[in-house]
């Protein structure tokens, strides 16, 4: 089994009084994670799904009479993808208040359906952590440097999704399982999404759009629709863990762009299967975006599972001096530029340096990976 970074932090929180919740998308492992945590071998652990319309009856509006009954002598209630389960936040709550002995785990695919249904009740009673689909640290443990970096171009085009980094000569028949199955379907659920042919244009907009600018006017008027409905799925995608959305920095430095945003996506591969492009990278005109957003993505996960306070930005002028990504850690910035071929060198921008006291512009390449995602 491939370890994952989020392991240990999960562990360390355990019977605290406090509910852990686990927010990832469909397929990236969290059940497998927490059936296999060490830290809870030889204790007795219950699994429920929200998928299943028994557990969902049980679970809503029970008692704290009902739900020992129900729990048994098991010291761990594992609740999976509580997000489908009504009032989960009042029913966890109450088993975290009254059933002292239990430890709660819920985990979601939807941060916006559950983080509805568990912030006020749970408000001071829970820890939350994010999975996300296997990282280039994580493989690197797993199987070593050497044996990883060999594998970057592959994971440009199909990413790490567990199910296709395990199934090798299957990739592309998972991804499209994956896109085709699981993508959408915490979002189709909510009340407010009902066109999922409008949410597949946008998403395919998205996909064509990364490492550029997004203006929602523009793919409103490419999908037909208006800038408010764009804005509205594309927030849904985000807490679906599906994209990122990475803010321009703007410090009210001259000619700077002010409220503009890229999108990224989370996985390489969800992205090129939206667009059905599995191509190898050394026949793609896209490769250097692809490059991009995997270092985007792989530099976010790794900050999350390190628990790194750091904001990230995109930095543009409008005569069009540019910075891939920059990391704001209690003030202190650092700027990378993302470059595929590895005799690539470029210069720190003078209007960013006087304007930020910044004297330095790292350029990551495949040749110095390893710097910019060791653990």
């Amino acid at each position: 089994m491939i370890g994952r970074s989020i392991e240990k932090l999960i562990c360390e929180h355990l019977f605290q009084k406090k509910a852990i919740l686990l927010f990832g998308a469909r397929q990236v492992g969290k059940t497998t994670l927490l059936e296999n945590l060490n830290c809870l071998r030889g204790i007795k652990v219950l699994f429920l799904t929200g998928d299943e319309a028994d557990v969902r009856e049980v679970l809503t509006n029970a008692t704290s009479t009902r739900l020992q009954s129900y729990f048994g002598a098991n010291s761990v209630v594992v609740i999976d993808e509580a997000q489908q389960i009504p009032n989960i936040g009042t029913t966890i709550k109450l088993i975290t208040d009254k059933l002292k002995g239990i430890q709660v785990i819920a985990t979601g695919s939807s941060a916006f359906e559950l983080a509805n249904r568990l912030n006020e009740p749970l408000t001071g009673r829970k820890f939350e952590f994010h999975i996300y689909p296997l990282s280039f640290g994580e493989m690197v443990t797993h199987h070593g440097l050497i044996n990883e970096t060999r594998l970057v171009e592959n994971r440009l085009v199909f990413g790490y999704y567990p199910e296709v980094v395990t199934n090798s000569s299957q990739e592309e028949k998972f991804l499209r399982l994956i896109a085709n199955s699981y993508l959408y379907k915490d979002l189709l659920a909510l009340e407010n999404i009902k066109r999922s042919s409008l949410l597949e244009k946008i998403l395919k907009a998205l996909a064509l759009q990364i490492g550029s600018e997004v203006s929602y006017n523009e793919i409103a008027q490419l999908v037909g629709t208006d800038s408010k409905t764009v804005e509205k799925y594309i927030d849904l995608l985000e807490k679906a863990y599906i994209i990122i959305k990475l803010p321009a920095l703007n410090r009210n430095v001259r000619n700077e762009i002010k409220k503009g945003k890229k999108i990224y996506f989370w996985d390489n591969g969800i992205r090129n299967a939206v667009i059905s492009n599995y191509n190898p990278i050394s026949s793609r005109t896209d490769a250097g975006v692809l490059w991009e957003n995997f270092l985007v993505s792989e530099r976010m996960k790794q900050n999350q599972y390190l628990q790194r306070n750091v904001a990230c930005y995109f930095w543009r002028t409008n005569q069009q001096q540019e910075i891939d990504f920059i990391e704001d850690d209690n003030g202190i910035l650092r700027a990378f530029e993302f470059k595929i071929n590895p005799k690539a060198k470029i210069k720190l921008s003078k209007t960013f340096g006087n304007a930020y006291n910044a004297t330095e512009l790292t350029t990551i390449t495949p040749k110095n990976i390893e710097e910019f995602l060791s653990q």
